[in-house]
């Protein structure tokens, strides 16, 4: 007989609680404040006016200050390598000196330049290629488009007409120095609400999660059905292809 007030149901899945974004799991917007992006209408120059430390980014970040029409205009974008405060970075599609740091158009930009924070469209403000430490290479153009190496080695094409900066993403080398400790990990995944540390589903018990409970290590299907509920869409998510890729 269950005694009264005894509770005998599971809890919610890892899947669940995030999906339901209570205080543990929930994104710590402070660390976000800051947006990365290039104003649309960019010409002349600016100056970095402060190099910013954000916990939400992977780079140092550069508050950059220039004029538009008389009027004091300030964006953000990631910092590149040996960036200072006070320096001048120049935007605009004459530029005939190429250093770190200048924005311009694909287009004009010379094949086997570095570049980072690369438009997916033009006038996007900056999708790909933030991370400290990393860089794409201007490959070729064809016709419309510009094709740059990326730094997954992966050719990824472009339009002409998308920005980007000349340079190497600063902070290079966050990653070679070992935390030690479990908790400095903990409180800097917690800084960019990342969930840490993380526990195989297999590992769990049945009631955690739809893995849990493998008796022998044998996983069951890692194809999640497309009309799952929220609790039992885990594993792989519409997956393209499964299995050892062929070479």
């Amino acid at each position: 007989m269950q005694e009264f007030g005894e509770n005998k149901m599971g809890k919610r899945i890892i899947s669940q609680a995030r999906g339901k974004g209570s205080h543990t799991y929930k994104v710590r917007r402070q660390a976000f404040n800051i947006r990365l992006f290039y104003p649309r209408h960019l010409i002349g120059e600016g100056k970095v006016i402060k190099l910013i430390n954000s916990s939400g980014h992977f780079s140092p970040i550069a508050k950059i200050m220039y004029k538009l029409n008389k009027e004091d205009v300030v964006f953000f974008i990631p910092a590149h390598k040996n960036m200072s405060e006070g320096d001048i970075i120049h935007f605009g599609n004459d530029l005939k000196d190429i250093k770190p740091g200048n924005i311009l158009e694909l287009k004009n930009i010379p094949i086997n330049t570095a570049i980072y924070n690369i438009e997916s469209r033009p006038f996007d403000g900056g999708k790909f290629i933030k991370t400290g430490g990393t860089s794409g290479i201007v490959n070729k153009i064809v016709n419309e488009e510009v094709y740059v190496i990326m730094p997954s080695k992966k050719e990824k094409k472009f339009n002409k007409n998308c920005r980007a900066i000349v340079g190497v993403v600063a902070g290079d080398g966050r990653l070679d120095k070992p935390f030690v400790k479990a908790g400095n990990r903990f409180h800097a995944k917690k800084a960019k609400s990342k969930l840490y540390p993380r526990t195989s589903a297999i590992k769990m018990n049945a009631i955690d999660h739809p893995f849990g409970s493998g008796r022998g290590k044998n996983p069951k299907s890692k194809i999640a059905k497309r009309n799952a509920p929220p609790g039992a869409k885990v594993g792989l998510l519409r997956p393209r292809r499964t299995g050892r890729k062929k070479r």
